[in-house]
């Protein structure tokens, strides 16, 4: 009795189970026949939604393992790569799931190779700075809060983005990079390896000064000024003699390289008034012209005739 009921019940799954399963999956759109028909099913639909959902899942579970020891930033920016990549698993998704249901797409494919040809010659830079973000973020060479010179422009990183990078200059104007200017040009980068930078400040002063006198009022130009750091000391470099003046520079370390520009303005003002105090003297350009007696000098008068035909 068992056995006729084990065997009535998998008749029942293999028959009609299995059966109204499969004709379900095979309700749909059905055009044509054969090959070339096109069939639009639920089975097809199922398939397609399934994959979509998996390649969510997958990617989200790829970008946490590849960026679980990354900052946060970092992996904020991760998030951007892996829309694009999930779109592009889309896209062939969805071009799989029309090849099963009877579409050629082989002309569209070959099509779209062309288009995509003609995209990637127009958009060149672009993807040139796509794939300079991407570096940025993989090699860390440039990160948030790092001070950087790029075409004689100061900025600091405010933020790193898939295609450009945001810098705040010192006028407070953001800047918009294009991430393959980091790839192609020279930039410095004056935090990258620690937060000190060496700064200096040339003068001249007249020939015949106190050169003694010079070095020690430079240096205590900068005695007592804030952003200067203490525990490296300052020096002062007698650089070479100029045409018109004696060349100095008193250099110095400070930890913040965005505030140069004011810190420096105010040493100057500094060192103006101890070389007044002193008897400095910082010299303009000029240049000596001497006549020699032994040669003769000849003046030339330039005559005009007057009215009575006679000159004057």
């Amino acid at each position: 009795m068992m056995q006729e009921n084990s065997n009535e019940v998998n008749d029942f799954i293999e028959s009609d189970l299995w059966e109204s399963i499969s004709e379900f999956l095979n309700t749909g759109i059905h055009l044509g026949e054969g090959d070339k028909g096109f069939h639009l099913t639920f089975g097809i639909l199922i398939m397609v939604s399934l994959s979509l959902i998996a390649t969510k899942y997958l990617m989200g579970w790829t970008r946490k393992l590849i960026t679980r020891r990354m900052d946060r930033d970092d992996k904020m920016k991760f998030i951007t790569i892996f829309k694009y990549v999930k779109y592009l698993i889309y896209m062939v998704v969805i071009l799989l799931t029309m090849s099963s249901a009877g579409i050629d797409i082989t002309l569209l494919i070959t099509a779209s190779a062309a288009l995509f040809v003609g995209i990637g010659l127009a958009l060149q830079e672009l993807f040139q700075d796509i794939m300079g973000g991407i570096l940025i973020v993989v090699d860390k060479t440039l990160r948030v809060g790092d001070i950087v010179e790029v075409d004689g422009r100061v900025g600091k990183i405010l933020e790193i983005r898939l295609r450009t990078t945001l810098a705040h200059t010192r006028d407070d104007k953001v800047m918009v990079i294009p991430n393959h200017k980091f790839m192609n040009d020279t930039v410095f980068n004056y935090t990258q390896n620690h937060r000190l930078t060496r700064e200096s400040i040339k003068v001249g002063v007249a020939y015949g000064s106190d050169v003694k006198l010079v070095s020690r009022l430079l240096l205590e130009a900068l005695e007592g000024e804030e952003g200067i750091l203490k525990h490296t000391e300052p020096f002062v470099m007698f650089d070479d003699f100029g045409d018109s003046a004696l060349m100095f520079s008193v250099h110095f370390y400070i930890d913040d390289a965005f505030m140069e520009l004011r810190l420096k303005s105010r040493i100057r003002y500094r060192i103006d008034a101890l070389f007044r105090k002193n008897g400095v003297k910082i010299p303009f350009p000029q240049r000596d012209v001497h006549f020699y007696s032994h040669t003769p000098l000849t003046i030339d008068r330039d005559t005009e005739p007057d009215g009575s035909g006679q000159s004057n």
